[in-house]
């Protein structure tokens, strides 16, 4: 039987959430490195270069953006943090601070595998979408050529609308804050103008949604950002 290939570091200071999260990814054939302290994680992040880091950033030794920062600097390998704070500001300040996504305490198995199968899809892809085309439901994004299709007709985008597009689409599935879609659509004398980013995402969904009061696509982290989900 060989030995499984992908490598999880979980750092937290519960031991339960510890076995919980390594019973679980056993079951899919992942090999779990344990710690219980910021120092150990960080130290197993850099002897052992895991494929994806779960940590939670509540730590005493530890914690909170320092833990990211730390984490960051050893590697780039995506990390999900776990946490028992569900504030807005909390989980902005975490993923500006380098994580790539967060999951609130507590949290099913389901969720986290699922959440990690998807990192570790687009880390295998370069952990960013440069293919020429994306495509999301019945919409194909040609990156190149500035093209837009919903079921084989041309979409008219704005000059604004298809740079936001393209800046979900180039890192499809990945939660984008607020910040970061404003500096890199508009730039950085924009980064507090949120009003911009709502106005356009209102537009796309109604060019590119089938429901856009439901969107299946560009989808909201409410207080956080956006993401293009289901993008192929």
């Amino acid at each position: 039987m060989s030995e499984p290939t992908v490598v999880i570091v979980i750092v937290d200071e519960d031991r339960f959430i510890r076995h919980f999260v390594r019973v679980a990814l056993k079951a899919e054939h992942m090999h779990v490195v344990e710690a219980a302290t910021g120092a150990a994680g960080v130290a197993a992040v850099g002897a052992r270069r895991p494929d994806l880091i779960v940590a939670d950033t509540n730590l005493r030794d530890l914690g909170g953006t320092e833990l990211i920062r730390a984490l960051r600097a050893c590697s780039a390998a995506p990390l999900i943090v776990l946490s028992a704070l569900s504030a807005e500001r909390d989980k902005v300040a975490a993923l500006d601070a380098g994580a790539d996504d967060y999951l609130t305490k507590p949290f099913g198995a389901a969720e986290l595998i699922a959440r990690i199968r998807a990192h570790l899809r687009r880390q295998a892809g370069g952990g960013r979408i440069d293919a020429v085309c994306v495509r999301f439901g019945d919409v194909t994004v040609d990156l190149a050529d500035r093209q837009v299709l919903r079921g084989g007709a041309r979409v008219h985008l704005s000059p604004i609308e298809f740079r936001l597009l393209a800046a979900l689409a180039h890192h499809a599935g990945r939660l984008l804050t607020h910040d970061r879609l404003l500096n890199e659509v508009w730039g950085a004398a924009h980064g507090k103008d949120a009003h911009y980013l709502r106005v356009y995402v209102g537009h796309l969904r109604r060019k590119l949604e089938c429901d856009p009061r439901r969107p299946a696509y560009i989808v909201t982290e409410t207080g956080v950002g956006y993401r293009l989900a289901g993008a192929q």
